[in-house]
């Protein structure tokens, strides 16, 4: 009886010695954050950006509407979404190994075989026969590898890790599907208004043409003021051509975004619409927030966390693996002519198997584990870098554009205002109509350099919330994810 506690008592405490996980490795990088943003604006604004649904700032109800639609069927989301759930499933299978297996079985069956020969009496002696064996067992067995130096919790680690990177790779696919159908939106507006502003530019030209032609008639031009005009119009009408398949380019791209033929917001997009005058506030975040919002560092921090425990499972390997093992059932055997015999069967056993030699298998599954860490812990830092990269891009192209919009409104001021001076010349009879041409010309070509920058400036906006990683919240309880995990990782 004391031998049955004392083995009892020692299976109770390698069960407890497996939560303690020797082989564990840290999963923490040193990560240098600055701590504010070089090209940030110097005002800063009192409101509050809102990283999720940040588009609505724009205040354009087509762009919302084309984005819900986006969210609600873009076929990259669908397949990302069916990733996380293959990667959830993985991490049921990776826990099941912790857990003990019971199996049922049942077999059954009738044999004759020649090298069974039984010898029974006869009338005439010995008489040798070969019977026929009918036999039916059935029962269940149990077997349970005790986890005692935590190789098993560190698998299961590692597969949660990759779950919740699947995660993060959905939010990942989001962010970028809202900056597609966003930018592409925008552009679509502007080229649309460029558009707008070239054929009236190509109506004045044929204008003048035409004007010239009287004047010809009329001996006030001659042939190469004609000539130099009829190249400007052609040239002129030459862009109209590439710019109406960037908006059609435009116009099939955000169909496939929103999961549908590429022809199918023909008639709907169109529809020539004004770019949003309103913005979103510029975000008002640090370094660090990164670390929590822009979802491919919370990929990389995953890849670490995975790694890791893959690591810690590859040193496990070097210690030795308990199973415990249980079988019972009920078994029964009829062989002719004799009595049968059925009765319980159970068996019960433990093992205990250890490395000795494998010729450095174990050691190099080690190694590659250790090299495979350090590379997801460089990418994870690179990965920071290229993020800070990108929203200080982001803020300088939005200064840029902010600057050059200020500057080219300006200057349509400037040419509206010669326009209409020329043009009340002209009605007074102190100037000439190619003049009053001219200056429109100028200032539809001023305009059309407006309406670019008018685009880049969306453009950028769009850029700057996609590098903070907008469009999607973090959520405490599924995040998992130390935003200040800001300490070396351990190399023991």
């Amino acid at each position: 009886m004391n031998n049955r506690y004392l083995t009892l008592l020692a299976i109770l405490s390698l069960v407890s010695l497996s939560a303690c996980t020797p082989t564990r490795v840290g999963d923490q990088v040193a990560l240098n954050s600055p701590a504010t943003w070089q090209h940030a604006p110097n005002t800063q604004t009192t409101e509050t950006a809102d990283l999720k649904t940040w588009w609505q700032g724009f205040n354009d109800p087509l762009l919302n509407e084309l984005i819900d639609k986006a969210l609600a069927a873009n076929h990259d989301l669908k397949i990302a979404t069916a990733r996380v759930r293959e990667a959830n499933s993985m991490v049921i299978v990776a826990e099941a190994a912790l857990y003990p297996s019971l199996d049922f079985s049942l077999s059954g069956g009738r044999e004759k075989r020649i090298d069974r020969i039984v010898g029974v009496p006869s009338g005439q002696g010995i008489k040798l026969i070969t019977p026929t064996a009918d036999a039916v067992s059935g029962g269940l067995a149990a077997r349970w590898e005790i986890d005692v130096f935590g190789g098993r919790h560190l698998e299961a680690e590692a597969a949660a890790a990759q779950a919740q990177g699947s995660q993060e790779g959905l939010h990942a696919a989001q962010v970028g599907l809202l900056a597609q159908v966003a930018t592409n939106y925008l552009e679509l507006r502007g080229v649309q208004q460029r558009i707008g502003i070239l054929q009236n530019n190509i109506a004045l030209q044929r204008e003048r043409l035409r004007t010239l032609q009287v004047f010809l008639k009329a001996g006030l031009a001659n042939e190469a003021d004609l000539a130099r005009q009829q190249t400007l119009l052609q040239g002129t009408e030459a862009t109209l051509p590439g710019m109406t398949n960037a908006e059609q380019n435009l116009i099939h791209r955000l169909g496939v975004l929103l999961g549908e033929p590429p022809e199918s917001l023909g008639n709907r997009l169109a529809v020539v619409s004004p770019l949003p005058k309103q913005a979103p506030a510029i975000p008002n975040l640090l370094p660090a927030d990164l670390l929590a919002q822009r979802p491919d560092l919370r990929l990389a921090q995953t890849e670490v966390s995975a790694a890791a425990a893959s690591l810690g499972s590859a040193r496990a390997d070097l210690y030795p693996k308990i199973v415990l093992s249980a079988s019972g059932g009920l078994g029964a055997i009829a062989v002719g002519g004799f009595p049968s015999l059925a009765d319980s069967i159970y068996a019960l056993g433990s093992g205990l198997s250890a490395p000795i030699f494998n010729a450095g298998r174990i050691r190099a599954q080690i190694t590659a584990a250790d090299a495979r860490l350090e590379q997801v812990a460089a990418n994870y830092e690179k990965t920071f870098l290229l993020a800070l990269e990108d929203v200080e891009n982001a803020f300088v192209a939005h200064r840029s554009a902010n600057d050059s919009l200020g500057k080219l409104t300006e200057a349509e001021a400037s040419a509206e205002k010669a326009y209409r001076l020329v043009d009340t010349l002209y009605s007074r009879g102190a100037g000439n109509y190619l003049a009053v041409l001219d200056a429109q010309r100028s200032k539809l070509a001023v305009s059309d350099e407006r309406a670019k920058a008018e685009t880049a400036v969306g453009v950028a906006m769009v850029s700057l919330y996609r590098a903070f990683g907008g469009g999607w919240t973090v959520d405490s309880s599924v995040s998992g994810i130390d935003n200040e995990s800001i300490v070396s990782r351990d190399k023991q």
